[in-house]
């Protein structure tokens, strides 16, 4: 499959794409655990309400089209930095 990226089997690394995916998801699988948890505890009755202010007075900042186009703009750079190989 030529769009499929693999992992560069002399050095075992992934390239930065792969790994802003990984990152991503494993942000995405803690925020989701994060969640579940404080859900849990609010049923429960274990957060007072002072926490559950605190937690709604500090936003986690939304990433935007904006930091995505960032981002992908700094792997095409890095791509163009990188020696071809053939």
């Amino acid at each position: 499959m030529p769009d499929v990226r693999s992992v560069d089997n002399q050095n075992r690394r992934m390239d930065a794409r792969d790994r802003l995916i990984v990152a991503l998801y494993a942000q995405l699988k803690a925020e989701r655990a994060t969640r579940e948890t404080l859900e849990w505890a609010i049923r429960n009755g274990a957060v007072s309400q002072a926490v559950l202010e605190a937690i709604a007075a500090d936003p986690v900042p939304v990433v935007t089209s904006e930091d995505i186009a960032s981002l992908e703009k700094i792997i095409a750079l890095d791509e163009r930095r990188k020696p071809h190989r053939k």
